[in-house]
C-alpha cells in the first residue's frame, strides 16, 4: 500500500467521523421522540443548527481569557486525534495507529473535557461553575472504570492498541464469547452513557439550569464557538461508538484491503453498526429516569464493580 493511499484512508476516516457525527445525533434525537410517540425533529436538524450558529455573531464575556477561546477547538479536535488511533473503516493499521493505545485515546478525549470545564468557570457564569463541578465529579468516578476496563482488555487481548485488540477478539473466537469480554462490553456501555451525558446520568434535552450537567457548561458560548462545541460533542459520541462496535463488540465488516469496493462496504457496515448501538442507547434512555445527583456515584460504582469482575474473570481465565 502506497503512502498516498494510506493518507487518503486516514482522511476518509476523519471525514467519516466529522461528516456523519451530526447525522448520528439527529437520528438518535428523532428515534428518541418517535419512541415517545412524538414526531421529532428532522435527522438533518443538527446540520442546520451548525450552519445557523456558524453564521451568527459571537461574543465572549469580559472576564474570559484565552481558555474560553481555545476550549471549542480542543473539544472539536480531540475526537479527530483519537480517530487516527482507532480502526474506523479498515482492519489494517494506518498512519498513527500505534502512536497511542486506548488509554491514550481516553486522555486525548479528556483534554477537550478539561478545557471546556475550565472555560465554564472562566466566563464567570454561576451555572457554568455548577456544571463544571458536577462534570468533574462524574469524571472522577468514570476514570477508574475506564482504567479497570483497559486492564481487563489487556489481560484478554494482551494489548491495549485498538488494532491489536480488534484482531484478538476474532482469533480465537473463544475470546469473544468469554465471560470477561461480556462484562467488558457491559461496563463500557455504562461508561458511554456517562461520558456522553445521557439518561440516567444526565438529560441532554433538559433546559433546567439547576439540573443540567454537560449543557450548563456551554451557556456562555454563542455563534461559531458554540457550533464547534456541538460538533465536537457529536464527534466524541461517534468515536466512543466506533470503539465499542469496531474494537470491542463487532470487530468484523471492516475493509481488509484498500480497494474502493471494500472501503465503501465498510462505510455502510460501520454506519449500520453505529445505528444499532444508537438504537440501544435510545431504548435505555427512554426506559429510565434521570438519577439524583448523588446517586450517579452508585451508577458508576456499579460500572466499576462490573469492570473489576471482568478483570478478575480475565485473570482467572489466563
Amino acid at each position: 500500500m502506497s503512502i498516498a493511499t494510506a493518507l487518503g484512508l486516514n482522511l476518509l476516516q476523519l471525514a467519516f467521523v466529522a461528516g456523519l457525527a451530526p447525522l448520528f445525533r439527529g437520528i438518535a434525537a428523532r428515534w428518541r421522540e418517535n419512541i415517545q410517540f412524538k414526531r421529532g425533529p428532522s435527522i438533518w436538524q443538527p446540520y442546520r443548527d451548525l450552519r445557523k450558529f456558524f453564521a451568527k455573531e459571537y461574543r465572549y464575556a469580559e472576564s474570559a481569557t484565552w481558555v474560553s477561546r481555545f476550549a471549542p477547538y480542543a473539544v472539536c479536535l480531540s475526537p479527530l486525534l483519537v480517530t487516527l488511533l482507532i480502526p474506523v473503516l479498515t482492519d489494517f493499521p494506518l498512519f498513527g495507529a500505534f502512536a497511542g493505545d486506548m488509554l491514550a485515546a481516553g486522555f486525548i478525549l479528556g483534554i477537550g473535557s478539561f478545557f471546556l470545564t475550565l472555560a465554564a468557570v472562566d466566563g464567570g457564569v454561576p451555572y457554568g461553575a455548577m456544571g463544571a463541578s458536577r462534570t468533574r465529579m462524574v469524571g472522577f468516578l468514570a476514570e477508574p472504570v475506564l482504567i479497570v476496563i483497559l486492564f481487563a482488555v489487556s489481560f484478554v487481548a494482551n494489548s491495549t492498541i485498538p488494532y491489536v485488540v480488534q484482531q484478538q477478539w476474532l482469533s480465537p473466537p473463544t475470546h469473544f464469547f468469554s465471560p470477561a469480554h461480556v462484562l467488558i462490553l457491559f461496563a463500557f456501555f455504562m461508561l458511554i452513557i456517562a461520558e456522553t451525558g445521557r439518561l440516567p446520568v444526565d438529560n441532554p434535552s433538559g433546559h433546567f439550569e439547576l439540573a443540567m450537567i454537560d449543557e450548563s457548561k456551554v451557556l456562555d458560548f454563542s455563534g461559531a464557538p458554540y457550533a464547534l462545541l456541538l460538533w465536537g460533542s457529536a464527534m466524541k459520541t461517534t468515536v466512543l461508538c466506533v470503539i465499542f462496535t469496531n474494537v470491542l463488540f463487532a470487530p468484523w465488516g471492516l475493509a481488509s484491503t484498500p480497494s474502493a469496493g471494500a472501503v465503501c462496504a465498510a462505510i455502510l457496515i460501520v454506519f449500520l453498526k453505529i445505528a444499532i448501538l444508537l438504537a440501544l442507547l435510545v431504548i435505555v434512555e427512554t426506559s429510565v429516569s434521570k438519577l439524583r445527583l448523588f446517586r450517579i456515584a452508585e451508577y458508576l460504582g456499579a460500572a466499576f464493580v462490573v469492570a473489576v469482575t471482568a478483570m478478575i474473570a480475565a485473570v482467572l481465565a489466563s
